[in-house]
């Protein structure tokens, strides 16, 4: 697919059909994704890969009250057969740029203007959105409700040291589920996200 295709196609899937996903497609958006761009090479990014209907099943029990009795979002959602939690690791930055190269003697975190470990961990998921829509899969990235979050890092033993910054269902895309944002709002023309030289004074 040429990119400019996989931009315009990318969406967010909510519904799935119940049907495997090629393995070989998750390696190559993994791979993809650790070629996102990162701080100081600092690549403290971990992938969580949810792929047995065990897992998967698990990821979901821990994420949510309604699993036995799920509404059209969560049903559809269910069937994806992989799930992935993307997760950052500000320790990884606050050591790398601690280091002789970067000049800093400390790991104050408040050097840091922005998080660049959840940017970073944000965009190496953005290619694996990317990736999978070339493969003529569907994703969707979506956060952990913050009353669920101990949970999903206890059901799946994600250490202290590292964040999950969402989850990102794949699967085979079917029509119906539930209806996103872009159901009820339309795309602004990027004309009006351009600021070109600046605002206006």
């Amino acid at each position: 697919m040429e990119f400019q295709d996989v931009v315009r196609r990318r969406r967010m899937v909510r519904n799935y059909a119940d049907e495997p996903v090629d393995p070989a497609i998750i390696d190559r958006a993994l791979a993809n994704a650790t070629r996102a761009p990162n701080a100081g090479f600092s690549q403290g990014w971990a992938f969580v890969v949810l792929d047995t209907p065990a897992d998967v099943e698990r990821f979901w029990r821990a994420s949510s009250d309604d699993v036995d009795d799920p509404g059209p979002w969560l049903a559809g959602m269910m069937r994806a057969p992989v799930v992935i939690l993307p997760c950052s690791s500000k320790a990884a930055y606050l050591d790398r740029y601690a280091e002789p190269d970067k000049g800093w003697t400390d790991r104050d975190e408040a050097r840091w203007p922005l998080p660049f470990w959840h940017m970073d961990a944000a965009m190496a998921s953005l290619l694996i959105l990317q990736t999978v829509t070339d493969a003529g899969l569907g994703a969707c990235f979506f956060g952990v409700v913050p009353e669920r979050a101990d949970d999903v890092r206890e059901a799946f033993a994600i250490p202290a040291d590292h964040d999950p910054v969402g989850v990102i269902t794949v699967g085979h895309p079917q029509p119906g589920g539930a209806k996103g944002s872009p159901s009820r709002r339309e795309r602004r023309p990027w004309q009006e996200s351009v600021r070109r030289g600046g605002w206006p004074r």
